[in-house]
């Protein structure tokens, strides 16, 4: 009956100090928003071709020629 007791009593006592050392953590995963513009080099990218396109319709138009645009 003692040892019966004696056990009885360690297991109350790992109960109540296992319960004692557990500790929460609130772990909170939060969506990422990423924008990546792109619309600037795509932007410089068209102007200088377009530049490019235009300087050379420059060269091939005669001086004497005028542009129907404008």
């Amino acid at each position: 009956m003692k040892t019966r007791t004696v056990y009885l009593v360690m297991a109350a006592a790992l109960v109540v100090f296992g319960a004692g050392c557990m500790t929460r953590h609130k772990i909170e995963v939060a969506p990422m928003h990423i924008t990546i513009d792109v619309n600037v080099r795509v932007d410089k990218a068209l102007g200088n071709f377009f530049d490019d396109l235009d300087a050379a319709e420059d060269k091939l138009q005669s001086p004497g020629q005028s542009d129907k645009n404008e």
